[in-house]
């Protein structure tokens, strides 16, 4: 065999005969650096895993269309403006008593059942960043208009805070 294949070949036998040392009970211990029990994670995991619950519609709290009435014509685009009454308008995200954020449906239900998870798609907007203003681009004829507040999670707060209108577009 050739000496300058053979040395190299016998080192390494070496190294992994030295990396093999120690007793079993090394071998199996813990080395990723985590100093709790296994007691406090099983905890972590069970309570980060909640949904919080949907929070209740404050009385007196409602959604509108703060420039536009119903039966109204309108021309496209529109800048449509959208308020709140007693319940605050934030971004999607933390589940808050008294606050959420607008959606609109065009052309679809006027509201949907507290708790249900509004679709995104091309007829259900999401205004996550708390948005209260939107250009509305229509095509002309009549069209149904419906804003629904829901919580962070984007779970509908039901036909409370929800407000339909009918609209004629030129």
């Amino acid at each position: 065999m050739n000496k300058k294949l053979f040395l190299p070949v016998i080192g390494l036998f070496i190294l992994a005969a030295c990396n093999n040392s120690g007793s079993d009970k090394e071998k199996n211990k813990d080395s990723t650096g985590n100093t709790m029990g296994n007691d406090s994670m099983n905890h972590m995991g069970t309570s980060t895993g909640t949904v919080p619950d949907l929070p209740a519609v404050p009385e007196g709290a409602k959604v509108v269309f703060s420039n536009l009435k119903n039966d109204a014509t309108i021309t496209s685009p529109f800048k449509l403006m959208m308020g709140t009454e007693v319940i605050k308008v934030d971004t999607a995200g933390p589940v808050i008593a008294g606050i959420g954020h607008h959606h609109l449906f065009i052309d679809a239900e006027d509201s949907l059942p507290a708790g249900t998870i509004v679709p995104k798609d091309a007829t259900h907007i999401h205004f996550g960043k708390g948005q209260t203003e939107y250009e509305l681009v229509l095509k002309p004829g009549k069209h149904k208009l419906t804003l629904q507040m829901a919580d962070g999670l984007h779970r509908s707060y039901g036909s409370k805070l929800s407000a339909t209108v009918m609209v004629n577009v030129k």
